[in-house]
C-alpha cells in the first residue's frame, strides 16, 4: 500500500485550487528576495510595494536584500540568506554546476547589459588588443562569462591577460581611474560610462547576453510552491506595469540609483526588453550553449553533463497567473 502523507495531500490540494493558499504559509514568516539595478522589474516590485500588499494577508513579511551581481545573488542564495534571486541564466548554470541548490523559474528581461569596454583614448579596437592588458571582471557573472567567451571567439584566453577582479561598479571605476585598460562591462554603470565618462564598447555581441533570469532555491521551491507561484504572479504584474509605464519605471529606476536620465534611458530603451516571461526553449539554448562554450573554454570540467544540468537547472512547472 502506498502511504501519502498529509503534507503532500495539502500540496496537492493547494496546487490544484482545493484548499486557501494560506492553507501551506503558516510555517513562514518572512520571504526575502533580492532587487539589483541590473533588473528593472524587481525595483517596481519594491517601490510599489506589491509583495508586500500580497502576503499582507498571511503576517508574511518581506525582507528585500540589494545585490550587486549575479555572484552575490546566487552567494546568498547558496547560504539561504535570500529565497528569491536575479542572476544572468549563464551565472544560475555555474553556479549549479558548483552545487548550488536553485531552480531557475521565471524571466524577468531579455537584455544586453554587457560589452567589452575600454576608455575614449585607448588604442584597444578590438578583442585581440587585450592580450596582456589588465581587464576589470567580476567572477560567476555573465560579463565575466561574456569575456571569456570573446577571448574564445579569437583563440585567447584569460591566461592571455591580467584579469582584475573587483564588483561591477568598482571595475567601471578602476577603467575610468585608468586602474586598467579594459572592463567586462555591466549596465547601468556601463552607460553611465559612456555618457558621462565617453567610455567605447569596443566589442559587443547581444546573442552572448544570457536572459536575465529569478531563481528560487530549491528547498523553498519543495516545500511552498504555492507562495512560489504567488511571488511569480506579483512579478508579472510588475513586469506588465513596467511594460506600460516607461515614465513610473524610469522614475523608480531614477529615484534608486541616482543616476541621470541619459544613462537611464540607454540601459532601459536601448539594452533591456522587458516582454518576455515564461522560462522555456529560448533561454535553454541560450544557457546551453553558454554553458558548452565556458566548457569548451575549460571553465567547466570536461566530466560535467552540460545539458543535464541545463535541465536540472530551468523549471517551467509554476504557472504564471496575473
Amino acid at each position: 500500500m502506498t502511504v501519502i502523507s498529509r503534507r503532500s495531500l495539502l500540496i496537492s490540494a493547494t496546487l490544484a485550487g482545493l484548499l486557501p493558499t494560506t492553507a501551506f504559509a503558516a510555517d513562514v514568516k518572512e520571504i526575502r528576495i533580492d532587487w539589483a539595478t541590473y533588473n528593472p522589474v524587481s525595483m517596481v516590485l519594491k517601490d510599489k510595494g506589491l509583495l508586500e500588499k500580497e502576503f499582507a494577508k498571511d503576517g508574511i513579511a518581506i525582507r528585500w536584500v540589494q545585490t550587486l551581481g549575479s555572484n552575490k545573488a546566487l552567494e546568498f542564495l547558496n547560504a539561504g540568506s535570500i529565497d528569491f534571486g536575479s542572476t544572468a541564466g549563464s551565472a544560475a548554470l555555474l553556479a549549479k554546476v558548483n552545487g548550488n541548490p536553485i531552480k531557475s523559474i521565471y524571466v524577468y528581461s531579455r537584455p544586453e547589459w554587457t560589452a567589452l569596454v575600454t576608455t575614449k583614448t585607448s588604442s584597444i579596437q578590438k578583442i585581440e588588443d587585450l592580450k596582456g592588458k589588465r581587464v576589470a571582471v567580476t567572477r560567476g557573472t555573465d560579463p565575466h562569462i561574456f569575456l571569456v567567451r570573446a577571448l574564445q571567439s579569437v583563440k585567447l584566453t584569460e591566461k592571455d591577460i591580467t584579469p582584475v577582479l573587483l564588483q561591477h561598479p568598482d571595475g567601471k571605476t578602476a577603467l575610468i581611474r585608468g586602474d586598467v585598460d579594459a572592463w567586462a562591462g555591466l549596465d547601468p554603470m556601463m552607460a553611465q560610462a559612456e555618457v558621462e565618462d565617453g567610455a567605447r564598447l569596443f566589442y559587443r555581441n547581444a546573442a552572448a547576453n544570457t536572459w536575465g533570469i529569478l531563481n528560487v532555491r530549491e528547498e523553498f521551491l519543495k516545500e511552498h510552491p504555492a507562495l512560489v507561484k504567488r511571488v511569480l504572479a506579483v512579478y508579472e504584474e510588475a513586469r506588465k506595469y513596467s511594460l506600460a509605464n516607461y515614465a513610473e519605471e524610469k522614475r523608480v529606476f531614477i529615484t534608486a540609483t541616482k543616476l541621470p536620465e541619459a544613462v537611464v534611458d540607454k540601459q532601459l530603451k536601448e539594452r533591456t526588453e522587458l516582454t518576455h516571461s515564461k522560462i522555456g526553449a529560448p533561454q535553454r539554448d541560450s544557457i546551453l550553449a553558454a554553458g558548452l562554450a565556458l566548457q569548451q573554454a575549460g571553465v567547466i570540467p570536461a566530466s560535467v553533463d552540460v545539458k543535464a544540468t541545463v535541465d536540472a537547472l530551468i523549471d517551467s512547472s509554476v504557472p504564471l497567473t496575473n
